[in-house]
């Protein structure tokens, strides 16, 4: 049996398909998230896994459920910071300041409290593996993106300086960037209608979850002396729209 992986936002999506790779490769599980039936649920399929139901945006509550891991959960090798949402489409003038403030406390200090958490655990072992799940919207700007966007570009550049802040420990940091992708993402931020989540993936093909659990998988296999630093994914069907200019 491996070391430990602590998954956040694993009740869906990404963190979910990552958590069931990592268990398959056998890695023991601390899965984070809001909803404890999914939670349990997934306890259940995988076994060995720890889970912890609270919100990422809770700083007491993430730091008190690192400090109390059951003993033979303690040796985290792997932190996967994946929980994140987006809220809303409109422009900025329109957009809703909780539904930014809500994507501010959850995509960047959600990351920043399990980060703090944990890290102390990875430099008493000098050793361990930081994967930040960012955004080609940290990178490339589209309408309605604006805090959103925002925030992915602070996990781009956090993990960066993170890196040069872990030096001499032998932690990786990775920042993997997914652009389309279908998961649960789409409902949220349509706030459940579905309709229009779905027509987001409509007549294209679009990654998976697994895709990206693949992926975190591949950076975990390399060699210990190779980092990526950043690792931007797209589907074939998605490029760029390049450069806009209003002309009268």
């Amino acid at each position: 049996m491996k070391n430990s992986a602590f998954i956040t936002g694993a009740t869906s999506g990404f963190g979910r398909a990552i958590a069931k790779k990592l268990s398959l490769e056998g890695y023991k599980i601390i899965a984070l998230g809001r909803r404890e039936d999914r939670l349990k649920s997934l306890a259940d399929e995988l076994g060995n896994t720890h889970i912890i139901a609270c919100d990422i945006r809770d700083k007491d509550a993430v730091f008190n459920a690192v400090k109390n891991l059951p003993e033979n959960f303690k040796d985290i090798e792997i932190l996967v910071n994946n929980a994140g949402l987006a809220l809303g489409v409109d422009g900025f003038n329109e957009a809703s300041l909780d539904d930014f403030e809500v994507m501010i406390d959850t995509n960047i200090k959600g990351l920043i409290y399990a980060t703090k958490a944990i890290l102390p655990i990875m430099k008493e072992r000098k050793s361990g593996y930081i994967l930040n799940i960012g955004s080609v919207a940290g990178s490339w700007p589209y309408a309605g993106g604006n805090v959103y966007g925002g925030t992915k570009a602070f996990v781009k550049q956090l993990s960066f300086n993170l890196r040069n802040d872990v030096r001499g420990l032998n932690i990786r940091v990775t920042d993997i960037e997914p652009g389309l992708c279908k998961t649960e993402f789409s409902e949220v931020r349509f706030k459940g209608d579905k309709a229009k989540a779905d027509a987001v993936y409509e007549g294209t093909k679009y990654l998976s979850a697994d895709d990206i659990a693949q992926v975190v998988l591949n950076c975990i296999s390399l060699p210990k002396h190779v980092n990526i630093n950043r690792l931007e994914v797209m589907p074939v069907t998605q490029s760029w729209g390049g450069l806009y200019v209003l002309k009268d």
